[in-house]
């Protein structure tokens, strides 16, 4: 349910310390990136190896790396979308409040602009006494996210409340806080991407130039908003990186139909990128053609319509199409619209600079079927799938 967030842990020198390896396996299983961030006394209740190791991440401790080069603390703030500050010890909690600025965990925090998390944890008289008090309410007071600590036996022996709270009750709370409320939380999104190959004979195919680059942007831009996401793909050398994403890979024009008719009527909405051939041969040689003549000739007839079919069983799903044109962008793209009963379409220029096939940014115009019409700028590939999933939520008023 954490598919693809990227999440800054903050660790400071309590014993809750320990604690923090295992929440950092919890959050990697659930899809997320983890970079940690410790104050050098939380060095000596858990090794910055052992969490670089688990979260696949190098641990940072100070401003300045083994090779005396500096680590960018704004960059690791906006690179998070959520911190966690877990254990938050009562000295970190104090310079928090009032903005001191001392080690590298406190310079990220102060940049950050992302949720920021925190679970306390110290002895329960430092937990009770008025100035920690005092300074979660600070906190809170700044929008930062408190996640009370717990009861139960103390490292000082006591027992009573100041435990952390435990790594599956912060995993927890953060999808409760956030994920559940994502716009699209719930909804189940087909996507398909990528070219077709049609099989002349067992070695060559007809197909195009397309990368798949564009509808994977979209496949991770929609879990980036909750989405569940199925994405039928062609044969595409493009990864796909982000975790829970149903990835279902075809080959040819006739695949690509099949996976998708088949899960359509149980979507909340398509977005239909892919390039797929519009014409096949009549039929693929057995055996690899051998070069004997001046001239071949191989008849071809036409690729089912997947577009058109989907269009033909829409009923409450929001359908969206691409059009890569060479000319006549505009005109083309609303007939296509018209045609295939799509709710809005994507139009983008084949001849663009920067916005044809196989490159990493693209530049595109979205009609809607009420006739409304946005030009976008050229932008990357997965800014452009950010604008085109925000425009899906507000037409569909998800929001």
């Amino acid at each position: 349910m954490l598919n693809g967030k990227h999440i800054v842990l903050g660790v400071s020198g309590g014993i809750a310390a320990y604690k923090c390896a295992h929440l950092v396996r919890l959050l990697v299983k659930e899809g997320a990136q983890v970079k940690v961030v410790m104050t050098k006394a939380a060095t000596q209740f858990v090794t910055s190896q052992t969490l670089s190791v688990l979260s696949k991440h190098e641990v940072n401790t100070d401003f300045f790396d083994a090779g005396h080069n500096w680590i960018n603390h704004v960059h690791l703030a906006e690179w998070a979308d959520f911190m966690i500050m877990a254990p938050l010890t009562a000295n970190t909690l104090s310079k928090m409040a009032s903005g001191t600025c001392d080690n590298l965990l406190l310079a990220v925090y102060l940049s950050a602009r992302c949720p920021v998390i925190v679970a306390p944890a110290m002895d329960l008289e430092m937990y009770r006494h008025g100035s920690t008090r005092q300074n979660l309410e600070r906190l809170m007071q700044y929008g930062n996210y408190i996640i009370p600590a717990e009861n139960g036996e103390l490292a000082s022996g006591l027992t009573g409340e100041g435990r952390m709270a435990e790594p599956e009750t912060i995993v927890q709370y953060i999808k409760e806080q956030f994920i559940l409320k994502l716009p699209l939380h719930g909804k189940t999104i087909l996507v398909n991407a990528g070219p077709t190959y049609e099989a002349i004979d067992p070695v060559r195919f007809i197909g195009n130039r397309s990368s798949g680059k564009m509808g994977i942007a979209i496949a991770e831009a929609l879990v980036h908003q909750g989405a569940s996401v199925i994405l039928v793909l062609g044969p595409s050398t493009e990864p796909v990186s982000v975790k829970g994403i149903n990835l279902r890979r075809v080959e040819s024009g006739e695949e690509m139909y099949e996976a998708c008719v088949s899960v359509y009527d149980s979507v909340d909405a398509a977005i239909c990128t892919a390039a797929v051939a519009d014409y096949k041969p009549v039929s693929m040689a057995p055996e690899k053609i051998k070069k004997k003549d001046e001239t071949l000739q191989i008849e071809l007839i036409k690729t089912r319509d997947i577009l058109f079919e989907l269009g033909k069983r829409k009923h409450q799903q929001c359908l969206v199409g691409f059009a890569l044109e060479t000319h006549n962008l505009e005109a083309y793209a609303k007939q296509k619209l018209g045609n295939k009963n799509l709710d809005f379409i994507v139009a983008n220029h084949a001849l663009e600079k920067g916005a044809g096939f196989g490159a990493d940014t693209n530049k595109v115009t979205i009609i809607d079927k009420h006739n409304n019409l946005v030009n976008f700028e050229l932008k990357t590939k997965q800014d452009v799938a950010a604008d085109i999933v925000a425009y899906l939520i507000k037409y569909m008023k998800w929001a």
